[in-house]
């Protein structure tokens, strides 16, 4: 710190460094006094100027006493109070090491104190100032001792000792003081980042998307981030065991320090989810630590799901440009030869047109449903009272006897969906359990249960159900046995429910014949209790 950066902006501790020194220099003038005015025989002063020597003291005593006003106000500023305080310890000094018989005297070495707390305490090349200051005064002193008291010449050379001295002590306290607050800059600096790394830490593992596990060398878990929290489903103390806190994450643990590698990729969580594990090693040795990531799998899926569905975006819209608007012009124009007189055989070729532009529609119709995956709009409403609207439009729509289809299981359950893509996955798998069933009273059964704290949907129809081999490509797109299908209905409605949280899956018969198509909601909502009712 220079010393223009100490007479503008002195830090808190240069004051406090200027008082201690403030208390030694009235302890040293108090001595002083006393010993002039008690033991001044003894002590051999009056062999050359007593008075001189305890009369220096009390003045340099009451310099010393005044000093502490401006020292206490902090005015004026401190180099001119510290430049006031040493210049007061060279002359009163001085003086009383002339009055106390000269170089021999050694008063003069107690400015060596003076010098090395300057040097300290203003930790600046003033330090230099005040020694040569010093220097002046003690050769001053000495050649007046020469000219007046007959003093020894040959003594000069002490005293050019003592000079020395001077200058060696000012110059190794700033030395020392330089090197004192570069190391307190350093310290502050580190300090400084220690505190944006801690909070920069902070932050990563508070929104880190994956769970982060700290674990020491010992197997102690020394931090762990909220997401880990959610994805293990426990919250911990600091430096808990990981043995005893997660035993299937600390035998994976204990494989890969081991042998470098771990048993398995994955870690089977609850509710069926999975987290993909990594194992960073802290300072490139598992001794010492190791980092533990675990990448939650269903939003890995979830993030490939939003890739999928910004080509199907692109998709869907260069279809609807570029398929959409010839096959409009192709279907008017056979409407309009259809119009025309011609033989029988020129209609049904017409009519093989224009059946084969609906299908074609109807095919951009269903990708162009994709489009709407991601715009979901997910309320939170009852089932039951759900269903049994639809049920109504469904009869009205379709025209079937009533009975043929029948709601049972638990009312008052609450589920979380958007109810447009609700009614549009329930409508095809309905429909496609009518086409197949045999459109009876009780051929189709939506039936709603809860099992592990979830909600689940069935619909079950009574026709042959789905052949083994087919069943594997069931959810596949453009996939259909049905001579006039597009294969995109139940492609549709799984990835309808996959946008809504939920997960469509196919059961063979379930101990009786037919097909099931079962819709796995999320957590269960429940008001009362479970009977069953006829749509």
């Amino acid at each position: 710190m220079t010393d223009k950066a100490v007479a503008d902006f002195p830090p808190v501790d240069f004051w406090r460094s200027l008082r201690y020194y403030n208390l030694y220099r009235l302890t040293l003038a108090s001595l002083f006094v006393f010993l002039a005015g008690a033991f001044g025989s003894l002590l051999s002063l009056d062999a050359y100027h007593l008075v001189l020597f305890f009369g220096s003291s009390v003045v340099y005593l009451a310099v010393v006493v005044v000093s502490f006003i401006p020292l206490r106000l902090r005015w004026p500023r401190f180099t001119w109070q510290l430049t006031v305080q040493i210049g007061g310890d060279i002359v009163g000094l001085t003086v009383l090491s002339y009055a106390s018989g000269g170089i021999k005297s050694n008063v003069g070495l107690l400015l060596l104190v003076s010098l090395a707390a300057a040097g300290l305490i203003s930790r600046g090349k003033i330090t230099l100032f005040f020694a040569a200051l010093a220097s002046i005064a003690a050769l001053l002193e000495h050649a007046y001792a020469v000219l007046h008291d007959d003093a020894d010449v040959a003594l000069y050379v002490q005293v050019g000792l003592l000079c020395m001295s001077y200058f060696a002590v000012a110059w190794l306290a700033h030395t020392l003081a330089k090197y004192a607050v570069d190391s307190q800059q350093l310290a502050q600096r580190r300090g400084r980042d220690l505190v944006s790394l801690s909070e920069a830490n902070r932050l990563v593992m508070r929104d880190m998307q994956d769970g982060v596990l700290v674990v020491d060398g010992e197997g102690m878990i020394m931090q762990m981030n909220a997401r880990a929290e959610r994805l293990l489903r426990k919250s911990i103390g600091p430096e808990s065991p990981l043995s005893e806190t997660f035993p299937i994450l600390f035998g994976q643990y204990a494989l890969w320090k081991q042998a470098g590698s771990a048993s398995r990729d994955t870690l089977p969580l609850d509710v069926g989810l999975q987290a993909r594990l990594r194992f960073v090693p802290i300072e490139r040795d598992a001794a010492h630590g190791v980092v533990i990531f675990l990448e939650d799998m269903q939003r890995v899926r979830a993030e490939a799901q939003q890739i999928k569905l910004a080509a199907l975006g692109r998709l869907t819209a260069n279809i609807a440009h570029e398929v959409r608007n010839p096959l409009s012009a192709i279907s008017y124009a056979a409407e309009l030869l259809q119009e025309e007189p011609g033989d029988a055989k020129h209609q049904r070729l017409l009519q093989i047109v224009l059946d084969n532009t609906q299908r074609i529609n109807q095919i951009v119709q269903d990708v162009m449903q994709l489009n709407r995956r991601d715009r979901v709009q997910s309320e939170v409403f009852e089932l039951d009272v759900m269903l049994r609207t639809f049920v109504e439009e469904f009869d009205s729509a379709e025209r079937f006897e009533p009975g043929v289809m029948v709601l049972a299981g638990m009312p008052g359950v609450e589920i979380s969906f958007d109810r447009g893509h609700l009614r549009q996955v329930l409508w095809n798998l309905c429909r496609n359990a009518l086409r197949y069933g045999r459109k009876l009273p009780g051929s189709l059964v939506l039936t709603t249960s809860a099992e592990d704290g979830r909600v689940m949907l069935a619909v079950q129809d009574d026709g042959p159900g789905i052949s083994a081999e087919h069943q594997s490509k069931l959810f596949e797109p453009f996939f259909t046995t049905a001579p006039d299908g597009t294969g995109l209905g139940l492609y549709i409605a799984k990835e309808l429910c996959e946008a809504n949280g939920a997960q469509l899956e196919y059961h063979a018969g379930e101990g009786q014949a037919g097909a099931c198509f079962r819709i796995t909601f999320g957590e269960l909502h429940r008001d009362g209790g479970g009977h069953g009712h006829g749509g």
